[in-house]
């Protein structure tokens, strides 16, 4: 009998396009947020660490990048003017919960509060008609605006581990 060479496995795909990778990160968050709702208070300081650099990257390469991606292929200045907006909230308060300590008054309600404002803002972009479905709909590289947020967060996330 003779043998036929086995087929290399499917790749997995390396990169993602633009709304996979932030929705990507919308999960991971929501994971650490779901985390930090069950854990020890040592394990509550890693974990608000984590969401606090996660979305700090986020948030820069959303505004960097997509955000006027999104406004140049669309126009939707209210889709993107309330994303800034419920952007600087969420900012103020990561910037709080850095400066605090796990054990600090206020430490746990401040978490849960970002918590509840990135679910909204999660749902907002997510929902139909909301900024993700309208890009998708637009002529926007989703592709190729992928590839240049993948690459703003290495880069934000490497300058983030030096200092």
């Amino acid at each position: 009998m003779i043998s036929r060479p086995k087929r290399k496995p499917a790749k997995l795909k390396t990169s993602l396009d633009a709304i996979a990778l932030l929705k990507a990160d919308h999960r991971q968050v929501e994971d650490w947020f779901s985390q930090f709702e069950k854990a020890t208070r040592a394990k509550k300081q890693s974990l608000a660490a984590h969401i606090c650099a996660a979305l700090t990257v986020h948030t820069l390469i959303e505004e960097e990048l997509f955000y006027p991606a999104f406004l140049a292929a669309t126009g939707d200045k209210d889709i993107h003017h309330e994303a800034i907006v419920e952007h600087a909230g969420a900012k103020q308060l990561i910037s709080e919960i850095q400066g605090m300590n796990a054990r600090d008054d206020f430490f746990d309600a401040k978490v849960t509060v970002l918590s509840e404002m990135i679910k909204h803002h999660v749902k907002e972009e997510e929902q139909p008609g909301g900024m993700f479905a309208e890009a998708r709909k637009s002529d926007m590289d989703l592709k190729a605006l992928g590839e240049q947020l993948m690459a703003r967060k290495k880069e934000l996330q490497a300058s983030a581990k030096a200092a």
